[in-house]
């Protein structure tokens, strides 16, 4: 059953970004007052996003709040896309531009990140059923609304979300088919952290493990969720696999032709994810 949505400020966050955020997000944002859904789509970086730009119709650019904000259509729904830039301060910002001046229904954000888990591989995918900071004091955070220390995409959408990547062929991760099909890709419900470093090598990586318990790290997912919920605004936060962290943020940029296929998954999946919840709104 899907829980009540925010209506019409909603906001959809799918996120299929690397590690330390080195790839954008994409924030979707819902207003009825037309009749016709409205999709924000937040990117750290322009790679993730290029390709949902590229299929917009009528495409329009204009200048706010320090963003390149693109808006146009897709298959019958009304897209705003940017690139927020990397890290949590510049997430936060380009959400709370998103919602306050579109009035999303929800935020999905997608890009690639960092894998922490041993079970997932380059190209798996988490769907982030919790985000949490990694280098923040969350307790002193929570003195302030909504008063939580972790955040959470919205269940619904989580389940929306693992029924498109099923369907695309990915193997759930968390069950025992996941072994028996070697070399299939993998999708997992699970944790994302959120810092604002890159995080890399066998310190970093351990570190970041100990403190989260997470599956995978970037550098925006928990900071849009937290915007998000402070708002009232359902999100999902989505994240493609594109290294272990174990190599340095240099050496991850000189392989363009990787980040480019990584980013085109994780825009794939999500524009799927996109057209799956404006059915239901």
């Amino acid at each position: 059953m899907i829980p009540e949505l925010y209506w019409p400020n909603g906001l959809v966050l799918t996120r299929l970004s690397r590690n330390a955020g080195t790839i954008p997000w994409i924030a979707i944002c819902t207003d009825l007052g037309d009749g016709m859904a409205t999709i924000a789509i937040i990117g750290a970086l322009e790679k993730e996003v290029a390709q949902i730009k590229e299929e917009l119709s009528g495409a329009h650019e204009a200048q706010e709040a320090g963003l390149t904000v693109v808006s146009g259509e897709l298959d019958g729904l009304s897209i705003v896309a940017t690139t927020a830039g990397m890290g949590t301060v510049n997430a936060a910002a380009a959400t709370q531009h998103l919602i306050s001046k579109y009035a999303p229904q929800a935020v999905v954000l997608s890009g690639i990140a960092g894998g922490l888990n041993p079970k997932l591989h380059i190209d798996d995918v988490v769907i982030g059923k919790c985000l949490r900071y990694l280098d923040t004091d969350t307790a002193l955070i929570a003195e302030s609304a909504p008063g939580l220390e972790e955040f959470g995409s919205t269940p619904a959408l989580v389940d929306i979300a693992a029924d498109v990547l099923a369907e695309r062929g990915f193997v759930d991760a968390s069950t025992n088919a996941a072994a028996s099909n070697e070399g299939a890709k993998q999708f997992l419900v699970g944790t994302i952290a959120t810092g604002n470093r890159f995080v890399t090598g066998a310190a970093m990586r351990n570190d970041a493990i100990e403190a989260t318990h997470a599956d995978c790290v970037g550098m925006e997912g928990a900071a849009i969720a937290h915007v998000a919920t402070k708002n009232g605004v359902d999100c999902l936060v989505l994240r493609a696999i594109s290294d272990n962290c174990d190599e340095a943020y240099d050496a991850i940029c000189d392989r363009e032709f990787d980040l480019f296929e990584y980013a085109r998954t994780a825009s794939g999946i999500t524009l799927d994810i996109v057209r799956r919840i404006a059915a239901i709104y």
